[in-house]
């Protein structure tokens, strides 16, 4: 097991971050390991789930980051009450066991068998248990916020309140300027907070969850269900008729998803981050599936059947260390055998990349590798995320381990520097940790490299973080020692 503290920082304690063979070897059965770390500077909404096999199916929770003012302190007007709305994917089979056998075949594991919301499916499945709806008490004409977090494992998901409107206020911790919406478009790993006011007739109203599939041609099945929670005012008979439903967004509704993704700008406050002008290195990496050969250890993969699906950045399929963790490795300045120093800043290939010249086998073949990024300490990076055609559009959640990161611009097609620079929000982009890169397009983020470590990216959907969508930002040491990695806490585990 590891857990990691999803959007914390961790400054200055890059060994609390979590991801196994990244920043730590996993602690073993019947061990046990101490994170510790501070918030300091963060507010809002964040998470933590494990970070090793398929664990984080159902190891995970949020992570509630207050003003040290209380609400009272809130860039927004101070809400009555909070509720936390936890988004998830329920699997009947043992999700340990579902991936390695996705990992000894090279097959993708099965869709999930359920949504979530606060860990309970609601009143659309045929569960064998009672009391699989979860129910949120409200009062007529005060004000909610809601605090929802996409802990889904594969799934982006419409969220819906049937016949409230919301004001999103923040996303992945960082306040935006208020945004009305009827609906919340929100991909694994990320956060928003937003206020709704009960200001509907007493009744009982559904809370929708349901599925956006954004692949291009059709991609793998998903489960075209909808989890519900039931928002229950006070004074309402809970034997009247079924609560109201909201319309449900179609599942391939790429346009509502965009518009919500690139709709919302940052909330500008005093002594917060501002977009940083001067680029230091600039990237342009592409994120997609393709195939791969069957790797020695995969004992069950058909090795006279055409490749296996794989993924890749920039063509470099991702995969972990067996011995010991990359952030030890670097500690320690023993990459070698570990880590290699040489994730491509362009595709090694320059081709159609949303075209249907990605059916093309050749370009759809990956190879797999441990390669890393390495930036000097306060290097202003800015990355272009391409999304290919290779096997199918879709649109990939990229998290960033470490940083937040701004969002200047999102598109669709292919990348085209001289038009799109100009569109740039260099005044108030929205600020991250988590983007949803639109199918069939991109997005460019700017970040500083000004926290030393070894910070994982990678695609938020585990089905892919396992065929190797991922990276590595390997972060050097800074002038001083609060600039520096510093040594492994006693406690931390051995592989």
């Amino acid at each position: 097991m590891s857990l990691h503290w999803h959007g914390v920082l961790q400054r200055g304690t890059p060994w609390a971050d979590g991801p196994a063979m990244v920043t730590q070897c996993p602690v073993r059965p019947g061990g046990n390991y101490t994170y510790r770390f501070t918030v300091a500077g963060q507010e809002g909404t964040l998470w933590w789930h494990a970070h090793v096999s398929f664990h984080r199916a159902t190891v995970y929770g949020a992570l509630v980051i207050r003003p040290r003012g209380g609400a009272a302190a809130y860039p927004f007007p101070r809400p009555d009450e909070e509720r936390v709305v936890v988004l998830g994917e329920w699997w009947n089979a043992t999700v340990y066991d579902m991936e390695r056998m996705a990992f000894l075949t090279g097959i993708p594991a099965p869709h999930a068998d359920a949504y979530t919301i606060n860990g309970k499916p609601g009143d659309f499945y045929n569960c064998s248990a009672a009391n699989q709806t979860e129910t949120f008490e409200v009062r007529q004409n005060r004000t909610y916020l809601l605090r929802i977090i996409n802990a889904g494992m594969n799934t982006p998901l419409f969220f819906k309140v049937a016949r409230h409107r919301l004001t999103v206020v923040g996303a992945d911790a960082c306040y935006t300027k208020p945004y009305k919406t009827g609906v919340v478009v929100i991909s694994p790993g990320q956060t928003v907070d937003a206020v709704m006011v009960a200001s509907a007739a007493v009744g009982r109203y559904y809370m929708a969850a349901s599925p956006y599939d954004s692949a291009i041609p059709q991609g793998p099945p998903f489960s075209d269900t909808t989890a519900t929670a039931i928002l229950q005012y006070v004074g309402a008979r809970r034997k009247t008729a079924r609560p109201v439903l909201p319309r449900r967004p179609a599942v391939n509704d790429t346009a509502t998803a965009h518009r919500f993704f690139s709709g919302m700008t940052a909330l500008l406050r005093p002594g917060k981050p501002t977009v940083p002008l001067a680029v230091d290195t600039h990237m342009y990496v592409t994120v997609g599936l393709g195939v791969s050969d069957c790797l020695p250890e995969q004992l069950l993969c058909n090795r006279s059947a055409p490749p296996v699906f794989s993924s890749s950045m920039n063509n470099a399929s991702f995969v972990t260390p067996t011995n010991t963790s990359m952030l030890e490795a670097h500690f320690k300045n023993a990459a070698a055998g570990v880590y290699t120093r040489d994730f491509p800043d362009t595709p090694p290939v320059v081709f159609d990349y949303t075209g249907d010249e990605s059916d093309n086998a050749t370009m759809q073949y990956t190879a797999k590798s441990t390669k890393v990024k390495t930036l000097r300490y306060n290097t202003t990076v800015e990355m272009v995320l391409q999304n290919t055609r290779l096997i199918a559009k879709e649109s990939h959640p990229m998290h960033l381990h470490g940083f937040n990161f701004f969002i200047l611009a999102q598109g669709f097609g292919n990348y085209d520097g001289s038009t799109a620079v100009g569109k740039f929000n260099l005044v108030d982009p929205q600020e991250r940790n988590t983007v949803a890169v639109p199918t069939g397009g991109w997005a460019v983020i700017r970040f500083v490299a000004d926290n030393p470590g070894m910070w994982y990216m990678h695609c938020h959907f585990d089905a892919h973080i396992s065929l190797g969508l991922g990276m590595v930002f390997e972060v050097l040491d800074g002038p001083t020692p609060e600039t520096s990695v510093p040594p492994p806490p006693a406690d931390l585990p051995r592989c």
